[in-house]
């Protein structure tokens, strides 16, 4: 989660959530790209004995098994590529949760993949709420996460995948959401 809003004399909490257009995404998205090509375009001079790269000579390879191996490195790196640059234009996972008490509900929205389930709805009734739940795993593979625990139906992941939050931050924004819910901040 990121941005937020509070509005109607703090009736309505809005908190923006970020997905696939990350600054990260759009580095790893670029590089891919230009690597894909520069294998490619090897391949290609490698078979044609054409120059296509004004900072090397792939002329001099030999087309098999060399350039052919560039070759299926560059078409995968291509298709990798497009696939991050298609994820980055749906936004996947962006979205935002709203927490309402005008209405008494909250619900919880991301965007997919495109098809039938492109969007994605939950909306809950706020009295169904227990607590807010954070998690803090450390280690390797760290995990810093908040999630909301409904009555009945387990809990649900509010915070942004990948890079973990910073503990402040976390912190933050679960006592912000805990005391707008009035309910408990668990896990700290």
């Amino acid at each position: 989660m990121t941005a937020s809003s509070v509005s109607t004399e703090n009736r309505v909490l809005r908190k923006e959530v970020v997905g696939s257009r990350r600054l990260s995404n759009y580095w790893w998205a670029t590089v891919i790209l230009g690597g894909g090509l520069g294998f490619l375009l090897s391949s290609i001079s490698s078979y044609s004995k054409v120059n296509l790269l004004p900072f090397s000579d792939p002329t001099q390879l030999i087309f098999v098994p060399q350039g052919l191996a560039m070759g299926f490195y560059g078409v995968m790196a291509l298709l990798l590529a497009t696939y991050l640059w298609l994820v980055i234009l749906w936004d996947v996972g962006g979205g935002y949760n709203e927490f309402n008490r005008e209405t008494g509900l909250l619900t919880i929205f991301r965007s997919g993949f495109p098809g039938k389930n492109r969007q994605i709805e939950v909306t809950h009734k706020l009295e169904d709420v227990q607590a807010i739940r954070v998690q803090i795993k450390e280690g390797l593979n760290p995990k810093r996460a908040l999630y909301l625990r409904i009555k009945g139906k387990g809990e649900i992941p509010l915070t942004r995948v990948g890079q973990p939050m910073a503990l402040t931050e976390l912190e933050t924004e679960g006592a912000e959401l805990a005391r707008f819910l009035g309910v408990p901040l668990e896990g700290l």
